[in-house]
């Protein structure tokens, strides 16, 4: 299990990440969400030891990474597949990492096959690869060590649909397996097919955290209107609080009943209405980070 607890880092007067506390538990697929800038890359810098807390703590199974005798033998990390040498070749990078942690040389060849790179791109230099393939190398890298948790930040940048799909299933096997998986991305469709909790950061604090279905059944109500911000203001007039999210939608906790009676007495034409339920994670998403959204930004 990876726990993180009370964790918080600042940089000379700014708060990345603000008493950041959640759990990624075994056998199951922990999406972790948030707009550009939210804190979820400093968060897992924190986690394998990349950068120190200011305060609290993040650990696995109880140990900090940092205090684990073999760590690619206990967790696997992808953070940024472009930081690797570029003058090796994947092969060499691999055999490296093999001879670190102690493993046979045999199981670099195991992972040069399971991540679907051909004999001839192994032996190419990293510098010649495409981000897809460095994604794979990446990947490979972090499986090496045979883990039980998997920490990968934005490990479908840069693959086509079908190495998408390739992705999705090495996941949920990887967690059926009883493995702890912590997915950052930003392609919401996948994180929706794959994961089993969700975890959403804005503005360096967690804004939601539990299970898919339970976030996703308990989103509210979704309005759309000719005028979102006067539906919004004609809500808040109401006494009900509302969000605008980035693509327009109005998402409040009241139920659509109460939004329509409200759009009709302020005169608000509406376009849509209905529970939030079926709208799926893009739109909740959109509403739980909308004050963290950058001007024009879309998921």
């Amino acid at each position: 299990m990876i726990t993180v607890e009370s964790l918080t880092r600042r940089y000379a007067g700014f708060t990345a990440v603000d008493d950041v506390s959640f759990t990624a538990r075994p056998g199951r697929v922990t999406g972790f969400l948030g707009p550009n800038g939210a804190g979820k890359s400093t968060t897992m810098r924190v986690m394998v030891g990349l950068t120190a807390p200011t305060s609290g703590s993040a650990t696995i199974d109880g140990v900090r990474f940092a205090d684990l005798p073999n760590p690619g033998r206990e967790v696997g990390v992808l953070l940024d597949a472009s930081a690797q040498h570029a003058g090796r070749t994947g092969r060499e990078i691999l055999t490296i990492a093999a001879d670190t942690m102690g493993l046979p040389r045999a199981r670099v060849e195991e992972m040069v096959r399971l991540v679907g790179l051909t004999p001839t791109e192994a032996g190419r230099r990293v510098r010649d690869y495409s981000l897809g393939m460095r994604q794979r190398l990446g990947i490979a890298t972090a499986l090496l060590g045979d883990p039980r948790v998997l920490i990968l930040d934005e490990p479908a940048n840069g693959l086509d649909p079908a190495g998408i799909r390739w992705m999705r299933d090495l996941l949920t096997g990887f967690a059926g397996r009883g493995g702890t998986v912590l997915l950052s991305s930003h392609l919401l469709h996948e994180i929706e097919v794959i994961a089993d909790d969700l975890v959403v950061i804005g503005d360096g604090r967690i804004v939601a955290a539990g299970t898919k279905d339970e976030l996703l059944a308990a989103a509210g109500t979704l309005a759309r209107a000719t005028s979102p911000r006067d539906l919004a203001h004609a809500l808040e007039q109401a006494g009900i609080p509302s969000t605008v999210a980035g693509d327009g939608s109005v998402r409040t906790d009241a139920d659509p009943a109460q939004v329509g009676a409200v759009a009709l007495t302020a005169g608000v034409a509406l376009t849509e209405l209905r529970p939030a339920e079926g709208a799926g994670l893009e739109d909740m998403f959109l509403s739980l980070t909308a004050d963290t959204q950058r001007e024009g930004a879309a998921a």
